[in-house]
Protein backbone atom coordinates (compact mmCIF):
# COMPACT_ATOMS: atom_id res chain seq x y z
CA UNK A 1 0.00 0.00 0.00
CA UNK A 2 1.51 3.25 -1.10
CA UNK A 3 -0.80 6.19 -0.73
CA UNK A 4 0.82 9.56 -0.43
CA UNK A 5 -1.33 12.48 0.52
CA UNK A 6 -0.18 15.28 -1.74
CA UNK A 7 -0.63 19.01 -1.26
CA UNK A 8 -3.78 19.10 -3.42
CA UNK A 9 -5.37 16.37 -1.28
CA UNK A 10 -4.48 18.20 1.94
CA UNK A 11 -5.96 21.44 0.61
CA UNK A 12 -9.12 19.63 -0.55
CA UNK A 13 -9.61 18.05 2.88
CA UNK A 14 -8.88 21.34 4.63
CA UNK A 15 -11.44 23.17 2.47
CA UNK A 16 -14.11 20.53 3.18
CA UNK A 17 -13.37 20.81 6.91
CA UNK A 18 -13.88 24.57 6.83
CA UNK A 19 -17.29 24.19 5.19
CA UNK A 20 -18.53 21.04 6.92
CA UNK A 21 -16.67 19.19 9.68
CA UNK A 22 -19.30 16.43 9.43
CA UNK A 23 -18.55 15.87 5.76
CA UNK A 24 -14.83 15.86 6.51
CA UNK A 25 -15.33 13.05 9.04
CA UNK A 26 -17.29 11.04 6.48
CA UNK A 27 -14.69 11.61 3.75
CA UNK A 28 -11.81 10.65 6.05
CA UNK A 29 -13.61 7.45 7.04
CA UNK A 30 -14.20 6.49 3.40
CA UNK A 31 -10.64 7.45 2.47
CA UNK A 32 -9.39 5.11 5.20
CA UNK A 33 -11.39 2.22 3.66
CA UNK A 34 -9.66 2.81 0.31
CA UNK A 35 -6.29 3.07 2.07
CA UNK A 36 -6.82 -0.19 3.97
CA UNK A 37 -7.45 -2.38 0.91
CA UNK A 38 -3.78 -3.37 0.71
CA UNK A 39 -3.66 -2.16 -2.89
CA UNK A 40 -1.16 0.26 -4.38
CA UNK A 41 -3.33 3.32 -4.92
CA UNK A 42 -2.54 6.94 -5.55
CA UNK A 43 -4.78 9.82 -4.59
CA UNK A 44 -5.54 12.75 -6.86
CA UNK A 45 -7.97 15.63 -6.94
CA UNK A 46 -10.03 15.39 -10.14
CA UNK A 47 -13.57 16.19 -11.24
CA UNK A 48 -14.21 18.06 -7.98
CA UNK A 49 -13.41 15.13 -5.71
CA UNK A 50 -10.77 12.84 -4.28
CA UNK A 51 -10.08 9.99 -6.71
CA UNK A 52 -8.14 6.76 -6.29
CA UNK A 53 -5.97 5.47 -9.12
CA UNK A 54 -4.48 1.99 -9.47
CA UNK A 55 -2.04 1.23 -12.30
CA UNK A 56 -3.06 4.41 -14.18
CA UNK A 57 -6.76 3.47 -14.00
CA UNK A 58 -9.32 5.42 -12.02
CA UNK A 59 -11.03 2.92 -9.68
CA UNK A 60 -13.21 5.22 -7.61
CA UNK A 61 -13.58 8.46 -5.80
CA UNK A 62 -15.21 10.48 -3.07
CA UNK A 63 -17.30 13.48 -4.10
CA UNK A 64 -18.93 15.95 -1.72
CA UNK A 65 -22.36 17.34 -2.51
CA UNK A 66 -24.53 19.70 -0.50
CA UNK A 67 -26.76 16.94 0.95
CA UNK A 68 -24.53 13.86 0.76
CA UNK A 69 -21.17 12.33 -0.09
CA UNK A 70 -20.99 10.13 -3.14
CA UNK A 71 -18.59 7.19 -3.39
CA UNK A 72 -18.16 6.69 -7.13
CA UNK A 73 -16.96 3.47 -8.74
CA UNK A 74 -15.60 3.54 -12.29
CA UNK A 75 -16.65 -0.06 -13.03
CA UNK A 76 -19.50 -0.33 -10.55
CA UNK A 77 -21.82 -1.84 -13.16
CA UNK A 78 -19.79 -5.06 -12.86
CA UNK A 79 -19.99 -5.27 -9.06
CA UNK A 80 -21.86 -7.78 -7.01
CA UNK A 81 -24.62 -5.74 -5.34
CA UNK A 82 -26.79 -8.17 -3.36
CA UNK A 83 -28.30 -5.41 -1.20
CA UNK A 84 -29.06 -3.09 -4.12
CA UNK A 85 -27.29 -0.07 -2.62
CA UNK A 86 -25.49 1.00 -5.79
CA UNK A 87 -27.15 3.79 -7.74
CA UNK A 88 -26.68 5.00 -11.30
CA UNK A 89 -27.84 4.04 -14.76
CA UNK A 90 -24.76 4.74 -16.88
CA UNK A 91 -22.83 2.10 -18.80
CA UNK A 92 -20.02 1.67 -16.26
CA UNK A 93 -20.17 3.96 -13.21
CA UNK A 94 -22.18 3.37 -10.08
CA UNK A 95 -22.22 5.20 -6.75
CA UNK A 96 -23.20 4.94 -3.12
CA UNK A 97 -24.84 7.95 -1.48
CA UNK A 98 -23.67 8.57 2.07
CA UNK A 99 -25.79 11.01 4.09
CA UNK A 100 -24.43 10.26 7.57
CA UNK A 101 -21.32 8.54 8.87
CA UNK A 102 -23.39 5.49 9.91
CA UNK A 103 -24.35 4.95 6.24
CA UNK A 104 -20.77 3.86 5.52
CA UNK A 105 -21.26 0.74 7.62
CA UNK A 106 -24.98 0.30 6.94
CA UNK A 107 -24.45 0.36 3.18
CA UNK A 108 -21.35 -1.87 3.50
CA UNK A 109 -19.11 0.60 1.66
CA UNK A 110 -16.00 -1.52 2.31
CA UNK A 111 -17.58 -4.40 0.32
CA UNK A 112 -17.84 -2.17 -2.77
CA UNK A 113 -14.46 -0.49 -2.25
CA UNK A 114 -12.76 -3.92 -2.12
CA UNK A 115 -14.41 -4.80 -5.44
CA UNK A 116 -13.25 -1.50 -6.95
CA UNK A 117 -9.63 -1.94 -5.90
CA UNK A 118 -9.10 -5.66 -6.48
CA UNK A 119 -8.00 -7.22 -9.74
Amino acid sequence: MNISENQQVREFLNDIGLVSPEQLDIIKSIKKLFNNTGQSLTEEIKYGGLVFVKSSSLVGGIFPYKQHISIEFSNGADFSDPSGYLEGKGKRRRHLKIHEIKDIKEKNASFYIKQATSG
